[in-house]
Formats: structure tokens, sequence, C-alpha cells
């Protein structure tokens, strides 16, 4: 037999954690296009790959530690506070790229270089794992 209230607080507790999770990803994903200097709804819908794998490498990362979060946090509360700190993370960790071991790195993505968007994208999902990792313990 079903467990129907059981079932019903898991698919509520589901729901409520996958929204969440989503309203954080979009909210990271605004904040991310707005701290790069090239605009990469522009960039993508002309057909630039490069800024696609750079934003889609950077939400990767990111929703690599929401996941972690929300299997290693008791609380929705708990699960922001780690949200919050993963997003910085990212964002600090592509200034420091763009800025400081790249300094071309923009004029880069608007050319479409593939090797500057792996370079970054590997970055980027890197310290999405290590930010994941990094809640486990």
């Amino acid at each position: 037999m079903i467990d129907t209230y059981g079932f019903q607080t898991g698919l509520t507790a589901f729901i409520v954690a996958f929204l969440v999770a989503g309203l954080f990803a979009i909210v990271f994903k605004v904040l991310y296009q707005w701290a790069t200097p090239y605009h990469e709804r522009t960039l993508i819908r002309e057909g630039n790959v490069a800024a696609a794998i750079t934003l889609g490498a950077a939400l990767l990362g990111y929703i690599l530690v929401l996941a972690s979060a929300l299997s290693h946090t008791a609380s929705l509360v708990e699960f922001a506070v780690w949200a919050l700190i993963a997003g910085v993370i990212q964002i600090v960790a592509f200034t420091i790229v763009r800025r400081i071991v790249m300094p071309d790195f923009a004029d880069r993505i608007v050319r479409g270089e593939l090797a500057a968007a792996v370079y970054m994208g590997s970055i980027s999902i890197g310290v999405g794992v290590l930010n994941a990792a990094c809640l486990t313990a």
C-alpha cells in the first residue's frame, strides 16, 4: 500500500526545493551575465559558441553546488546561504581569470575563440566541483 501522506510530504518538499534551486540558478545567471563585459544573450543569438560554452559551464558549475547543497543542508535558509556563497565564488573565479590570467578574455569570447571558452568553462566547472565537495566535509 502507498503511504499517501508520506508521498505528498515528499512531493511538496521536492517541489519547494526544485523551485528555490531554480530561482537561485536564474538569479545566478542574471548576476553572472551582469558581471561579464560582453552580452552573452546577443552573442549566443548570433551563434557565438564561445559565449554559449562559458555561460553554460558557469551555470553547470553553479548548479553542481546547488545539488550538493540540497543534499547536505537541513533547511532552506542554510541552502540559501551556501547558494549565495557559491555564486560569489563562481563570479570571483571568473573575474580573476578575466582580469589577471587572461586580460584579453572578453575580446576572445566576442571573437568566438573556443580555446578561451573551454579554458574558462573548465575553470567554472572545476570551481563548482570543489565547492560541491566542500559542502560534504
